[in-house]
C-alpha cells in the first residue's frame, strides 16, 4: 500500500506542473488540482515547481478493504508575470484500498462547524456590546502577519487548540496584532479567550463575522466591497453554501502580482493561498465572501 500511495503522490506532483489537463489516476479524477490550475490560469499564473510530503496517520481495515488516513503537505512555487511566491497547504486525505489495490483517494471535507457552536443560540442575536470603556489601540498589521506566518502549520501552546481551528487561529492573529479582548466571562458577549474558556466570537466562524460587523469598541472592522481593498492583516469570511451562515475565516498575509490577497488559514492549514478558495472541496457556485479591514480604535 505504501508504494502505491507514494506513486499516487508522485503523479499528483507531476500533474501540478503539467500544462495539460490532469490525467485520470485509477478510477477517479484529480478534481481539486484541476480547479487550482484553472484558478491560476484565470490570474495569469502557473505552478512552475511542486513537491509534496506525506505522513500516514492511521489505517482502518475491515475484511479486504483498507482505509488509509494521511496528511499531505504541498509546496507550490507559483509564477505570476515576473512575480514568484510559494503557496503551502496541509491536507488530510483518505485513500481506499481493496485487496491492497488503490481504488480511491480524496481530501476529507472541510469541517463546517466550529468547537462549541451553540446550536440553540441564534448567533445573529448574540450581544457584541460592552459598556466598559477601554483604552484605544493601534492594530499592528506586521505583528499579526508575522504570527500568521509563524503558526500557519503548527499550534501555539499558549492558546487552546481545536479540531476545527480556523476561527481560533484568526482570533489569535488579531490578538497578537494588538486587538484587545473584552466581554469575559459572558461567552455570548465581546471577543475573548481566558481561563480555559472563550467567547463564541473567538472560536465560531459565523459569530466572529457578526462580531466584526457590529463591534463599536476594541477590535473593530469596516466591511469593504472587494478583496483588492484589503490590507495585510485584514480578514475574509466565507459562506461556502451561500445560505447566510459563515463557516470559515482567513487572514491576508500577502498580495499577488495583480494586487489580489493571499491568505493563511487553519483547519486545513494553508499559507499564501489565493483568497477565493476556488480549489477547495467546500467551494460551491453559491459562495459568498465578506471582506473586513481592521480599523484602529
Amino acid at each position: 500500500m505504501k508504494e502505491q500511495l507514494q506513486a499516487f503522490i508522485t503523479h499528483y506532483v507531476e500533474q501540478a506542473v503539467s500544462n495539460e489537463p490532469s490525467e485520470r489516476y485509477g478510477l477517479y479524477h484529480l478534481e481539486t488540482l484541476e480547479r487550482k490550475k484553472w484558478s491560476l490560469q484565470e490570474r495569469n499564473a502557473e505552478i512552475v515547481k511542486a513537491r509534496a510530503k506525506g505522513a500516514i496517520d492511521r489505517i482502518d481495515e475491515q475484511d479486504e478493504v483498507q482505509e488509509v488516513y494521511y496528511w499531505l503537505h504541498h509546496h507550490w512555487l507559483i509564477r505570476q508575470k515576473d512575480h514568484f511566491y510559494v503557496e503551502e497547504a496541509l491536507e488530510k486525505r483518505k485513500a481506499e484500498f481493496y485487496r491492497e489495490q488503490l481504488m480511491d483517494d480524496a481530501i476529507l471535507p472541510l469541517a463546517e462547524s466550529a468547537p462549541e457552536d451553540p446550536a440553540s443560540t441564534t448567533l445573529d442575536e448574540l450581544d457584541v456590546t460592552d459598556p466598559v470603556i477601554r483604552a484605544p489601540f493601534t492594530y499592528d498589521r506586521r505583528k499579526a502577519v508575522q504570527y500568521a506566518e509563524r503558526w500557519w502549520n503548527s499550534y501555539n501552546p499558549k492558546y487552546e487548540q481545536f479540531e476545527n481551528d480556523c476561527t481560533n487561529f484568526i482570533s489569535q492573529c488579531l490578538h497578537e496584532g494588538g486587538a484587545p479582548m473584552r466581554g469575559y466571562p459572558n461567552r455570548g458577549s465581546g471577543w475573548w479567550m481566558q481561563n480555559n474558556n472563550w467567547s463564541y466570537s473567538w472560536s465560531v466562524a459565523h459569530s466572529l463575522k457578526n462580531y466584526l460587523a457590529n463591534s463599536t469598541t476594541g477590535l473593530r472592522a469596516k466591511e469593504v466591497s472587494s478583496a483588492r481593498e484589503l490590507k495585510l492583516g485584514d480578514v475574509i469570511c466565507y459562506d461556502f453554501e451561500g445560505d447566510g451562515r459563515y463557516n470559515h475565516n482567513t487572514i491576508v498575509t500577502a498580495k499577488d502580482a495583480n494586487g489580489e490577497p493571499l491568505v493563511n488559514a487553519h483547519t486545513y492549514n494553508s499559507r499564501n493561498r489565493y483568497w477565493a478558495y476556488e480549489d477547495s472541496t467546500a467551494y460551491t457556485p453559491n459562495i459568498r465572501y465578506t471582506f473586513f479591514t481592521i480599523v484602529d480604535d
